[in-house]
C-alpha cells in the first residue's frame, strides 16, 4: 500500500502531476482508509492534490521529512489550516529562515508567491521623448513625440493582432511634448516645438483627421519643455514649462473655443518641468527649473491664481519633479543627471527625505501605479535602467528588476483588454512597449 501511495507524493523534489491519472486509480483505491503514515521518507515536497478525493481522512502523520517551506509548499499550509483530520507535527528543513519552523503553525500569508516582472512585449522602430495615453470614443489611445522626424504619432490597440499599430500622425518641426486632453468629448492635442512655435490641434471626427485651430503665444514660449494638463472646479487648464531664458512659464485656461493665456508665472527661470498635484486637497504646481530650487505654487480660489508658497529645500539642480500617492501620504520623486535623485514625503509643512537614489545620467524618475503594484523607475543615460518596487513593510522603495533602454525620457502606464503595459520612450534607440507579468509561483 505504501509503493502506491508514494505516486501521489514527490520525493526529492518530484511532487508534479506528472502522474495524475495514475494518481486517480491510486485515490480510488485508498478512500477507505482513514489514516495516512508517511514518516521519515525525505519527502520535501508534495503534490498540491496529494489528499484530493479523500474526506474521510482522519489521521495524517508526516514527521521525519525534510520539507522544503517554498511556495510549492503553501497549499499544505492552506490545507491543514481547514482539515478536520489530525496532523502530527512537522516541520520546515529549508529554506535557512525558516529551518525548524513548525509548518502546522505557519500562515499562508508568510509565504510571498506573487511576483511581478516587466517583459517587452513590442519594440517601435524610432526615437521618442515623450509618452501619453488618453481615454477617446470608448478606446485606450497612446500619443508619442518624435522629435528627429517631428511627428506625433497616435497608437491604437489591435484587438485582433493584440498589439499596438499606427493610426494616425500629426507632422511637424521638431515636436518635443504631443499632450492629448479630452474636454466634452472633444480631443486636443498641445504640440510644443522647439522651432516654428507651438500649436493646439482638434481631432475632427467627420474628417478623421486632426485640424490645427489655434497657435500658442511664441513671445511667451519660445523653448518648452514639458507640458500638464489639470482642471480646477469646472475649468480645463494647461500649463507649459518653459526652458528659455527669455520665456514664460504659462497657465493656458479653455474658454469654450480655445485656450487663452491665464497665468504667467515667472520669467527667466529655465523650468524644465512642471508637475500638477493635489495637497490637502487643494491644487499646487511644482516647477523645476536649471536655475534654483523646485517652487511650490497653491492655487488661490479667491483670485484664481497660483501663488508660490515656498521652495523644496536642499535640491538643488533638480530637473523634474513627478508625484505619486501611498494612501493618503503624498511623495515625490525628484530626478538628478548629476548626484543622488530623491523620493520626498509630505510631512504637513514642507517635503521631507526619504530616500536617495544614485542617478548618474538620469532625466526621468516616473512613479508609475500598476493594478495594486507602486513602482518608481530611474532611467539613465549611461547604465541601465532601475525599477523600484514600493515595500509596504518598509515603507519605500527597493530596487526590483533592470530594464536595457537607450536614453530613456518618459514612461507611461497604459490598461488595456485586460493587459498592464509599460510605454518606454528612448531619445537614442528604439521605443519599447514591455508588458506587467504576474506569476503565481505557489500554483
Amino acid at each position: 500500500m505504501v509503493a502506491e501511495l508514494l505516486a501521489i507524493f514527490g520525493k526529492s523534489g518530484c511532487g508534479s502531476k506528472a502522474n495524475d491519472s495514475l494518481n486517480t486509480d491510486h485515490r480510488s483505491r485508498i478512500v477507505q482508509y482513514n489514516s495516512l503514515l508517511f514518516t521519515s521518507n525525505t519527502f520535501d515536497v508534495i503534490s498540491d492534490d496529494a489528499f484530493m478525493g479523500l474526506p474521510h481522512l482522519e489521521y495524517l502523520d508526516l514527521r521525519g521529512n525534510a520539507f522544503n517551506c517554498d511556495c510549492k509548499l503553501k497549499w499544505l499550509v492552506e490545507w491543514l489550516g481547514s482539515t478536520n483530520a489530525t496532523v502530527e507535527d512537522i516541520y520546515c528543513e529549508s529554506p535557512p529562515e525558516y529551518k525548524k519552523r513548525k509548518i502546522n503553525s505557519l500562515s499562508p500569508k508568510e509565504f510571498d508567491c506573487i511576483i511581478t516582472e516587466f517583459e517587452v512585449y513590442q519594440s517601435l522602430p524610432y526615437q521618442s521623448l515623450s509618452v501619453d495615453t488618453f481615454s477617446y470614443m470608448n478606446d485606450e489611445h497612446v500619443v508619442i513625440a518624435q522629435p528627429f522626424t517631428g511627428k506625433c504619432i497616435f497608437l491604437e490597440w489591435d484587438h485582433v493582432e493584440v498589439m499596438f499599430r499606427n493610426y494616425d500622425n500629426i507632422t511637424g518641426t521638431s515636436t518635443v511634448v504631443c499632450k492629448p486632453i479630452v474636454i466634452e468629448s472633444q480631443l486636443y492635442v498641445i504640440v510644443a516645438q522647439l522651432f516654428g512655435g507651438s500649436h493646439i490641434y482638434k481631432r475632427d471626427i467627420f474628417a478623421n483627421k486632426f485640424i490645427k485651430i489655434q497657435d500658442i503665444e511664441i513671445l511667451k514660449i519660445r523653448k518648452p519643455n514639458d507640458i500638464e494638463t489639470f482642471r480646477i472646479a469646472e475649468d480645463w487648464y494647461f500649463v507649459v514649462a518653459d526652458s528659455s531664458k527669455a520665456g514664460f512659464t504659462t497657465v493656458y485656461k479653455w474658454n469654450g473655443n480655445g485656450f487663452y493665456s491665464h497665468q504667467s508665472l515667472h520669467a527667466w527661470y529655465r523650468d524644465t518641468d512642471v508637475e500638477y498635484l493635489e495637497i490637502s486637497g487643494k491644487p499646487h504646481l511644482i516647477l523645476s527649473s536649471s536655475s534654483q530650487r523646485p517652487v511650490i505654487y497653491q492655487w488661490n480660489k479667491g483670485t484664481n491664481e497660483f501663488v508660490k508658497r515656498f521652495d523644496i529645500q536642499d535640491m538643488e539642480d533638480a530637473y523634474a519633479v513627478k508625484h505619486f500617492k501611498v494612501k493618503e501620504d503624498v511623495y515625490i520623486c525628484l530626478t538628478r543627471f548629476i548626484g543622488d535623485s530623491k523620493v520626498m514625503k509630505w510631512g504637513g509643512s514642507a517635503f521631507l527625505d526619504l530616500q536617495r537614489m544614485p542617478s548618474r545620467g538620469s532625466m526621468v524618475f516616473q512613479p508609475l501605479q500598476i493594478s495594486n503594484y507602486q513602482y518608481a523607475i530611474l532611467g539613465s543615460d549611461y547604465s541601465f535602467t532601475q525599477v523600484y518596487y514600493w515595500d509596504v513593510e518598509k515603507a519605500k522603495f527597493v530596487k526590483f528588476q533592470e530594464l536595457n533602454i537607450q536614453a530613456p525620457r518618459s514612461f507611461i502606464h497604459v490598461s488595456i483588454d485586460k493587459r498592464d503595459f509599460l510605454f518606454a520612450s528612448s531619445f537614442k534607440g528604439t521605443t519599447l512597449i514591455y508588458k506587467h507579468v504576474i506569476v503565481d509561483l505557489s500554483a
